[in-house]
């Protein structure tokens, strides 16, 4: 099941993509959409088919961006999280083999956009929350359990 957390960051790109969709884009679109119209017949217009096309996929993304922005539940910061891994952390983690990976942990609505970002719903996610530096998480992956050790967390990037 997907949770409806989300940074306040994230929630501010939701947003400013919404409103540019909707605001500008889709304005744009709907002009190109109504001048390929008035050249007539439309059963073989390439610009009106692509434009409408185009319409119906922000149109699709727009009525998704309202539902999520208006079902999300914006976690800020709270200096009482220090020290421990909660969401909006950024977090730092280094397996026995010595690999280490850097990443904050998200709302599943906001990680595609970074590739530093994972989401809260994640098994590795799941595994740090609560923890501090030097603890151990252990990991359910597709290839087996693996274990990674925390070696910073931080709440600012």
């Amino acid at each position: 099941m997907k949770s409806n957390l989300i940074t306040r960051q994230g929630y501010r790109e939701l947003h400013d993509e919404l409103d540019h969709l909707w605001k500008r884009y889709r304005p744009e679109i709907t002009e190109k959409v109504a001048w390929a119209a008035s050249l007539g017949d439309r059963s073989e217009n390439a610009d009106y088919h692509y434009n409408k096309k185009i319409l119906r996929e922000i149109d699709r993304r727009v009525r998704y961006l309202r539902r999520v922005l208006k079902e999300a539940r914006v976690v800020d910061y709270y200096p009482q999280q220090e020290g421990r891994v909660f969401f909006g952390a950024w977090v730092e983690v280094e397996s026995p083999e010595g690999e280490t990976k850097r990443f904050r942990i998200a709302g599943p609505d906001e990680i595609y956009k970074h590739k530093d970002y994972i989401s809260i719903d994640s098994p590795m996610a799941r595994a740090l929350i609560k923890k501090v530096v030097d603890d151990e998480a252990e990991v359910m992956t597709p290839g087996g359990r693996r274990t990674w050790y925390i070696t910073d967390i931080a709440y600012r990037e």
